[in-house]
């Protein structure tokens, strides 16, 4: 059974970094072949599309992410990266990984990532 696992979390202060992992497993289809995203939800709030990385390299970023965040992949190792610089408290949430294509979507359980001194 596919899956995805997140890791990296946990409690930094603001102006800190964190690096989140995201490691798929349990699916004989090629990891390359999936878009893969960061999505984000604080307490009260919608969950949100942070960072999103395509098949063929390009990437997406939300406003609140871009020039501090930065998304990658290995496609052989079956992981994506969310580098996050710069924090501040709002963006304390659980960040989520997610996988779309080919008819699937696929989620992780998700991480806390809280930013505060």
């Amino acid at each position: 059974q596919a899956q995805l696992v997140e890791s990296g979390g946990g409690l930094v202060q603001p102006g800190g970094s964190l690096r989140l992992s995201c490691t798929a497993s349990g699916d004989r289809n090629m990891f390359n072949i999936f878009t893969m995203a960061w999505y984000r939800q604080a307490p009260g709030k919608q969950r949100e599309l942070v960072a999103a990385i395509l098949t063929n390299g390009s990437t997406r970023y939300a406003d609140s992410a871009t020039g501090r965040f930065t998304i990658s992949r290995d496609n052989a190792k079956k992981m994506v990266y969310l580098q996050m610089n710069s924090l501040k408290p709002e963006d304390t949430a659980v960040y989520y990984c997610r996988r779309t294509g080919f008819q699937s979507d696929l989620w992780g359980q998700g991480i806390q990532v809280t930013v505060s001194s």
